[in-house]
């Protein structure tokens, strides 16, 4: 669950700092004249913050509807579940203590224990990697794309975080 904590701040507004279940941070600051502007940390100094955008209080909750699902909701997914059945595609971010820290695809032996693939990595600098091969090491903050049925994915899950399905 993530955690938000709000802040008052006399004479210019509020401020909420979000932390995501991710391990992601951003903040917002909702002035006292609508504006909003949301930073975010960077990534090589996380104690220092970036600008990421301002907006009209219009502009704010028109994102908030897009992001909350009001606007729009994808079909594309849909479909591709009635073409592929069985594939199931996932995001999944390894996180501080998985005993898959460290070890690499191969010695996991991935596809083989699981029948699941790795189809894509993006590093906590965001440096993507498409189709890592078995020497790829895995590491913490990683977010890894994976591919296979459903429960495939589940039992890779098990593994990646306690070593064992």
């Amino acid at each position: 669950m993530s955690v938000i904590r709000e802040t008052d701040l006399p004479g210019i507004g509020r401020k909420f700092l979000i932390d995501t279940e991710e391990g992601d941070r951003f903040i917002v600051i909702v002035h006292e004249d609508g504006k909003r502007e949301l930073f975010c940390p960077l990534p090589e100094e996380p104690e220092e913050l970036m600008r990421v955008m301002t907006m009209t209080d219009t502009e704010a909750r028109q994102l908030g509807g897009i992001v909350g699902g009001m606007n729009y909701q994808p079909t594309a997914l849909e479909k591709v579940e009635h073409t592929i059945d069985q594939l199931s595609i996932e995001w999944y971010k390894l996180k501080k203590g998985f005993k898959a820290i460290g070890r690499s695809i191969g010695e996991l032996k991935v596809r083989e224990n699981t029948g699941t693939v790795v189809i894509a990595s993006l590093d906590k600098m965001h440096k993507q990697t498409v189709s890592p091969g078995p020497d790829y090491v895995l590491a913490e903050g990683m977010t890894l794309v994976l591919a296979g049925e459903r429960q495939n994915i589940q039992k890779l899950k098990r593994i990646l975080e306690v070593g064992e399905a």
